[in-house]
Formats: C-alpha cells, sequence, structure tokens
C-alpha cells in the first residue's frame, strides 16, 4: 500500500487505511467532474488495483529479450529508470501478443519486443509516414528501419504501420490486435489539439479486440500544476490522459508506480528534457539533474470495453 501512499497528495484522495475502506470505496458514487466523472477518484482506485492485482509470475522469455546482449548498451543502461518487465507485464503482454508501439522513436522498446514475439507474435510499429514532408520525421524513420534491416535475425518479422496525426492513423486492421503501447509520446500528441489527442486514442481503441489494453507510460504532472494548450513542458496531467481515453471509451483498469520519480519536481526550465539523458540545459545544474534521474511518470492501462 506504500504506493498509494506516495500518491496521496498527486492525487487528492486519502490513502491510509486502504485495506479496512477497499468496499466501503466501492460503495461511494463517483463525484461529479466537467466530464461526468471525478477523474482523481478512478485514479487512485486504478492505483490500488493495478497494486493488487500486478502478476507477479516470471517470464524468461521476456527476461531473455531484456537481457539480450543486441541490445544497444545505453539502453539497456535505462533500464533502471523505464523497468521494462514491470511495466510491460503490468501491461499484460505474452509471447504470443498481437502488439502495436506507437512512435517506437529509436526503437528502445523495440528492442525487447522484437525478439519476444518473433516466435509467437506479432509486432507492428506504428511509426513515421513515409511519405512526410517533414525531413526530421523522414530521417528518424529511414533510421530506425535501417536499424531493423541490420538484424534480420531480431526484426524481420516487424510489420511497419502509419502513424502521422492527425490524419494518417490507420496502422492495424480494426478489432486486430490484443495490445497498443506508447511511451512517453501523449505530450506531441498535444500540438494537434484536444481533437487530434482524442482521434489518437480513438485509433487505438479501433486497432484492438474488445478487452484488448492501451498502455500508457507518461511524464506526470502534479494536478495543481497548470497544464498549457502544447503541453511545453513535456509533462502531462494523469487526469488529461484519463479524460482522453475515456472519452473515445476505454475503461481505467489499473495505475502503476513502477516508473514514479518522487526526487522530480516536475518544474525545471527546459522541461522534462533538462533531466538526463537530454540534459538540454548542458553544464547548467547538471550535477542536481543527474541526481534526480529520468523523469516521474505515470502508468496507466486500459481495457477496450
Amino acid at each position: 500500500m506504500w504506493l498509494l501512499q506516495k500518491d496521496e497528495k498527486r492525487l487528492g484522495y486519502p490513502t491510509h487505511n486502504v485495506a479496512e475502506n477497499f468496499f466501503d470505496l466501492l460503495r461511494l458514487s463517483v463525484r461529479p467532474s466537467p466530464t461526468g466523472v471525478d477523474v482523481k477518484f478512478v485514479l487512485w482506485l486504478a492505483c490500488l488495483i493495478g497494486s493488487l492485482s500486478t502478476p507477479t509470475w516470471a517470464d524468461d522469455a521476456l527476461q531473455d529479450a531484456i537481457a539480450s546482449p543486441k541490445r544497444t548498451a545505453a539502453f539497456a543502461a535505462r533500464d533502471a529508470w523505464r523497468h521494462p518487465y514491470e511495466t510491460l507485464k503490468f501491461f499484460g503482454i505474452t509471447p504470443d501478443s498481437s502488439v502495436v508501439e506507437i512512435s517506437p522513436g529509436g526503437g528502445w522498446y523495440t528492442e525487447i519486443l522484437a525478439p519476444y514475439l518473433r516466435g509467437q507474435g506479432q509486432l507492428i510499429l506504428a511509426a513515421d509516414d513515409p511519405e512526410t514532408a517533414k525531413p526530421d520525421s523522414l530521417k528518424s524513420l529511414n533510421r530506425l528501419k535501417a536499424k531493423l534491416a541490420d538484424q534480420p535475425d531480431v526484426y524481420d518479422r516487424v510489420v511497419f504501420g502509419v502513424f502521422a496525426p492527425p490524419d494518417k492513423l490507420q496502422y492495424a486492421a480494426p478489432g486486430s490486435v490484443d495490445l497498443v503501447m506508447t511511451f512517453r509520446n501523449v505530450h506531441n500528441w498535444l500540438e494537434y489539439g484536444d481533437t487530434g489527442v482524442r482521434a489518437v486514442f480513438q485509433s487505438a481503441y479501433r486497432a484492438l479486440k474488445p478487452g484488448g489494453v492501451l498502455g500508457v507510460v507518461e511524464h506526470r504532472l502534479p494536478e495543481d500544476r497548470v497544464q498549457d494548450a502544447t503541453a511545453s513542458s513535456g509533462y502531462v496531467h494523469p487526469s488529461y490522459v484519463v479524460d482522453m481515453a475515456q472519452s473515445v471509451g476505454f475503461a481505467l483498469a489499473a495505475s502503476a508506480e513502477f516508473n514514479s520519480n518522487p526526487k522530480d519536481a516536475s518544474d525545471h526550465i527546459g522541461g522534462v528534457w533538462a533531466l538526463p539523458p537530454s540534459f538540454v540545459n548542458k553544464e547548467v545544474d547538471r550535477e542536481k539533474f543527474q541526481a534526480i534521474g529520468e523523469s516521474d511518470r505515470m502508468t496507466l492501462k486500459f481495457i477496450k470495453r
């Protein structure tokens, strides 16, 4: 229950005596909000459910993929902050899952997912549009494709789909996948406004089978701080993510704290990029930011109803 105690201030609900009060909480009516649901309460309850329901059985194949010497050394060095084993098991991945990774970037999670799913499952990378007019996006896509082409014994079964919000979001057939995941990307979608963000969540809902899971990891902005229209700091309110997901039909199933960092006050000049590994402020306060470590992150699990 210590996970809940850490979130008492952040979520705005008491977390003591959880075991004693659990059944009372279930009887509570959800308090009204502009969207019809008290999202902070839902987050609190999801955190409780997550602490009680996280699977504890070992997955040797996933552990082997994480420990593989074929992973980029600099990527593996970040495992202590990104907790890939705990995160992926929390989202419910299995070796035969059909999985979409939205915006894989340089392939940090792809290096784990591809070998893990290669034998029985499927990995679809919802990546940049090869027909994009944005040079940086095209460069990123070509770099990722070249990386995968260098190791066909690992990546030969990876499929690419197009993820170019707000319009090109048909990266998987409707109702075809078990799990859609995205890691530290929601803040990037805010440049398209709420309508664009909602379209991204709708695309995930459309791609999933009934009962499928959407897993989201994102830099967490405390609810008592202002989130501007584009989340320019890189941090996002958990309630915003929940609102967007619920608005297209998802139910929040659980929340986990594997990726939390209580040292991160989320108020840095330069935003989240002041922290490692970016160090956007270069040598200014570098030791302070190094001591903080990587960002405080929410980890949310949604179910397609």
